[in-house]
């Protein structure tokens, strides 16, 4: 059995990542969504978080040991912050989270301490794909091996930082299995598109990404010859972006909790009135709900279980929640909740995302 009570560590982790959303996310949200770019304090400050650092191991330059459910209680509350904000900051775990899973020793020693620095690294990862009906499982970008190479082909969409970053992980079909490769930006038959407009998460850069007959040397496959462990990477991501669906309805809930205690109408705070007091409650239970399934899917993964029914179920009913509390916030406040004097309908467009896009969160 696992304990629902945070340890001392992760208490001062949770209160640092909410203290960083509280300064730097919430303030300058608004502002990253209507510019759609991110604030360089979201960097500057999360990176002296030292999360990441704080899960690879000394003699790869880290100073600690990986933890998926600490990651998931850190997530929240980035995601509490802004949902924009924390994928920016967590970036780097795209690439250096599958290396620490997966990696050969050799993989590990060269790549890992680019990501223990006092210096923010990019990081990017190519999942997604822009066809109908997309399974991760059976992915229509495909490797195959050509002497001492690999080389893929395919068509990548919502792809962060891929032209800021200098290395993608790009997952493939290899043999009819999902596999990662990592491949520089600069690789002939590599061409990354234009930033994709999206609906919400305006100020992470997200790319199309094309391979034509990519050509990249073996040793660029995660895991050499024996390959990776695709559906721990994908559970993994899973579990991320449920944590932060968690996060971003936490913030849509208590917003409209408060605007409800304050708000009068014919002589009472509308908190008081039988429907609004329904759906608030109803907006909590369905919080706590998902926030127990991810930490039991965060728990089996840091207990070298599969977690792969745990993260399907974590991802299905967060992305529902997350949508749904954010609609009724925007309903809670009535015509102010559509305007942008209040973040509710940021949370809401942010929250279309949380059951959509995989692959740009890890854990």
């Amino acid at each position: 059995m696992y304990s629902f009570e945070p340890t001392e560590e992760q208490k001062i982790i949770i209160s640092a990542a909410r203290k960083l959303a509280l300064k730097e996310f919430r303030d300058r949200m608004r502002d990253a969504d209507e510019t759609g770019r991110h604030h360089p304090s979201w960097v500057e400050a999360g990176w002296e978080l030292g999360l990441l650092p704080a899960s690879i191991p000394e003699r790869y330059g880290g100073f600690g040991d990986h933890s998926a459910m600490t990651w998931v209680l850190a997530a929240e509350e980035l995601a509490w912050g802004d949902m924009t904000a924390a994928l920016v900051l967590t970036a780097p775990n795209l690439v250096a989270l599958p290396i620490l899973y997966c990696g050969t020793e050799e993989q590990k020693t060269e790549f890992l301490p680019v990501y223990c620095t006092d210096r923010y690294a990019h990081g990017s990862a190519a999942l997604m794909e822009p066809h109908f009906g997309f399974n991760p499982y059976e992915l229509k970008t495909t490797a195959h091996r050509n002497n001492g190479s690999y080389v893929l082909t395919g068509l990548k969409c919502n792809v962060p930082f891929a032209a800021e970053s200098e290395w993608l992980l790009v997952y493939a079909s290899l043999d009819g299995q999902s596999q990662a490769f990592w491949v520089s930006k600069d690789s002939p038959g590599l061409s990354i598109g234009e930033r994709e407009p999206n609906m919400g998460i305006n100020a992470l850069p997200l790319y199309s990404v094309e391979l034509k007959e990519c050509s990249i040397p073996a040793t660029q496959r995660l895991g050499g010859d024996a390959g990776c462990d695709f559906a721990l990477l994908h559970n993994s991501s899973r579990v991320a972006l449920s944590a932060l669906a968690v996060g971003v309805a936490r913030a849509a809930y208590e917003y409209a909790l408060e605007y409800a205690k304050q708000r009068k109408a014919f002589g009472e705070a509308i908190a008081q009135r039988q429907s609004i007091a329904f759906t608030l409650a109803e907006m909590a239970i369905e919080i706590d709900a998902a926030r127990m399934l991810v930490w039991e899917a965060a728990w089996r993964l840091d207990q070298g279980r599969d977690a792969t029914k745990e993260a399907q179920y974590a991802m299905n009913f967060t992305g529902d929640m997350a949508l749904m509390v954010a609609d009724r916030a925007v309903q809670i406040l009535g015509g102010y909740g559509y305007v942008r004097d209040h973040p509710v309908e940021l949370w809401l467009r942010n929250a279309r995302g949380c059951g959509v896009l995989e692959g740009i969160a890890i854990v």
